[in-house]
């Protein structure tokens, strides 16, 4: 089951939930009990920041499964 985002919309506070697609955009009961309303969102992530040292690394770019930039090993 996928997890879903629902965001409050009277005060941006953000859940989680582990729901069936199904039930995606069904009502989500307030957790904390105040009657407050929330909708799903659509989940977004971000990666930033660098490799950590000696982390190891796998190329990226290319499509040669050699991890060599395309057509760089001979093949095509």
């Amino acid at each position: 089951m996928p997890i879903y985002e629902y965001v409050c919309q009277a005060d941006g506070e953000v859940i989680e939930l582990l729901r069936s697609m199904a039930d995606a955009d069904k009502p989500v009961e307030d957790p904390a009990g105040k009657g407050r309303t929330f909708v799903r969102r659509h989940s977004v992530f971000g990666v930033s920041g660098a490799a950590q040292a000696g982390a190891s690394s796998l190329p990226v770019g290319g499509c040669c499964p050699c991890g060599k930039p395309q057509s760089a090993c001979g093949r095509n």
